[in-house]
Parts: structure tokens; sequence; C-alpha cells
């Protein structure tokens, strides 16, 4: 987790900085006001085409100003010139707003809790407490919130994890997910990764995904699938990549009337209780990957001859380990057990990386409203 997750998360000394919290404030406010465009298709060769004052390339999480959009900035800001260096601290404060109000999204990136910014931790899904997003921009999203907008600090000296344990002679660790990150451990920290049989062979069955059209679809097929399990009596646990999409399927399965519990980073208080019930005949349990890594859901004879814990994922993370490690909650030490994803070309991750292509074979397969692509293929290229 640290070695690899957290690689380049900086270990930061800091001291405090003077600055007028209220331009995090009028940045803000002027943040709301530009309008947000995107870039237009070109062919090769040709100029690129952006409209409107911003647009926002979610694949390198950047906002991009446009030449209208800077012009507009001045204007509001009364300057004539944004990126002077008289005007660095109020070009350095946009900067933030807009990432604030556009790249950062509440309950999956933080939450507001008691008056305060919490960041969400994007591998456990657990909140960081006492961590502060650097360089303004915990102030920045601290105005977009309304909350009090505390002093920022300067950072004095920083390392990354990895940095730090390069320094180290000796290195080693232990994880069930290393393989897939074979060739990071080699390059970085010239560590070889062994892998040691299972103390009992696998019996889980891992299933292709299933990739839907739209959201509503795949919550519509989880829902559906969900009800059958429950019927039946096998437990599922519902794996789901953040706070908002875990009480979004909620109350998809609320609708329903399908009794379940939800573990997220809001209501983990009753975490012990939720993952002891999790394993119980006809459980449904909805969580972010606060259950999907060092958790152990025991199971009886009686589950064991029902099929075993169904894992259901709802969306791919951008890390496979994170999938991997999902699913391994599922058919420990022998146990029987069964995995499957079911997507979207609505899901962040098929959007932003390569949804079209996918978005192309469903219409030449002519799929329509409701059915699937199921293809050991797709499934890989995800």
């Amino acid at each position: 987790s640290i070695l690899i997750d957290e690689a380049r998360t900086p270990l930061i000394i800091s001291g405090p900085v003077q600055r007028d919290t209220v331009h995090y404030v009028q940045a803000n406010k002027i943040a709301l006001q530009m309008e947000k465009g995107a870039k237009a298709d070109t062919k090769p060769g040709e100029a690129e085409q952006i409209t409107g004052d911003f647009y926002v390339d979610e694949k390198n999480k950047q906002v991009v100003m446009t030449e209208q959009g800077l012009q507009k900035a001045q204007d509001l800001f009364e300057v004539e010139n944004l990126y002077s260096l008289e005007n660095a601290s109020l070009s350095h404060h946009l900067d933030q707003a807009m990432k604030a109000q556009y790249l950062f999204v509440e309950d999956i990136d933080y939450v507001s809790r008691n008056g305060e910014i919490v960041i969400v931790d994007e591998f456990t899904g657990r909140l960081s407490e006492g961590r502060r997003f650097s360089e303004g921009l915990h102030q920045a999203i601290e105005a977009k919130e309304g909350v009090e907008v505390k002093d920022e600090s300067q950072t004095l000296a920083e390392i990354t994890y990895q940095n730090y344990f390069r320094g180290y002679e000796k290195l080693a660790g232990m994880t069930g997910t290393a393989q897939t990150e074979a060739t990071e451990f080699a390059e970085i920290y010239s560590l070889e990764v062994l892998s040691i049989p299972t103390n009992l062979p696998i019996a889980r069955k891992d299933m292709n995904d299933l990739i839907y059209n739209t959201e509503k679809e795949k919550l519509d097929a989880v829902a559906k699938k969900v009800q059958e399990l429950h019927t039946s009596g096998q437990p599922v646990l519902i794996g789901t990549a953040s706070i908002e999409k875990s009480e979004l399927v909620h109350q998809r399965l609320k609708a329903a009337k399908i009794p379940h519990n939800t573990l997220n980073a809001k209501n983990h208080e009753n975490e012990a209780q939720i993952i002891m019930e999790a394993g119980k005949k006809g459980a449904v349990t909805v969580a972010t990957n606060m259950a999907g890594r060092g958790v152990d859901i025991k199971i009886t004879d009686e589950i064991k001859a029902l099929g075993g814990l169904y894992i259901l994922g709802t969306e791919r993370h951008e890390s496979r380990r994170i999938d991997n490690q999902l699913r391994g909650r599922s058919g420990r030490q022998g146990d029987p057990g069964a995995s499957q994803f079911y997507l979207s070309l609505d899901d962040n991750l098929l959007r932003i990386f390569g949804g079209d292509k996918i978005r192309n074979i469903m219409n030449k397969l002519g799929v329509e409203e409701g059915e699937y692509i199921d293809s050991k293929i797709v499934t890989r290229s995800v």
C-alpha cells in the first residue's frame, strides 16, 4: 500500500504563511462566473478549437483557461495582467479555486463534516483526519463549501514515501496483490516479486465484466441481480468507487425494497458490525474501498453450499490492484465464491479512457437499452 499506492504522497514539514483568506472567497466567486467549455472535435492537422472560458482535462486532472476566460478573469479582478508578478497571488488563488470547483467533488475526494473539510483517501476509502491539501487547495475547497477558511501553510521540507524508503539498505514487504506491480517494484525499488502459492486452491469464479450503455441501465441490472442473490440467500458484497456512488446504489436498492447495509467513510462507526454480518445468509452490503482490503468476511458451511460470498463491483478503479483486493474478499482459504463487475459507459474510467471505442463496438453490435456486452477482450482492456 505505502510502497505503491502512496509512493508519490509527500511527507511534509510545513509552517504558517500570512495570506489574506478573503482572496479565497473572492476567487471562488469568480470561478463560479466562468463558463465551462469543451474541446471541439477536429481533424488531424487542424488547429485546436476550444469553447467557453475554460475546459476540464479530466485525463490529466487539469483546468485549462482559454484566452476568453483569461480576459474575463482579468476584468472581474479589475487588473490588466493576471499573470504579472504583482498579481501572482491572485492567479494562484484563481487556479486553486478552479480546481476546487471543477476537479474536486464532495463525497468522492472529500467530505464536509462539522464545519471542516476532510480528505477521503482514494485507495482505502477512509477519512484522512489531519491531512490537508497543499498549496492553498484545501482553503479553496473550504471557500467553495462555505466553511471557515483556515490559514494556509507553506512547505519547508518534503520527501515522498518512495524516496524515503529508497534510503534504506534493506527493504521488503508482503501483500496479496504485488504481482500486478512487479515491474514498478523492480524499476523503482530494485525489488523482485516472488509469488507464494495459496494455502488451498482458489475456488472463486471470476466472471467477465458486463458493460451497459448508461449508468441507469447498470444500476437496474445490479438491483435485479442483488434481488436474485438475496432471495436465494447467498450473501453479496457490492463494491463502489466512492461515497457518492455507494449512496446512489443505496438509494436504488432502497427503492427496490431490498434490505441492506451501507459502509462508507460517513458511517464508519458501525464498520465492525456491518463486516461481521456481511457473510450471513441473505446479507446485502454496499461498501466503498473500506471493505476491499484487510477485511476477512467469515462464512458458514450453509453459505458455502449456496456458493459463498458474491462480489459485485459497480465500477472499475484506476488501480487494478484495488479491484483485485475487492475480489479477494471472496473465496478465501479455498472457500467457494464468485465475482463480477457491472460497468457502464458513463463510469468515469470508461468515459475518460477510451469509452468511445467500446461505444462504437456496442453500436455495431446493435446493443439495445438494458442489454450488455460480455467479452474477455473487453474485460482485459478495462
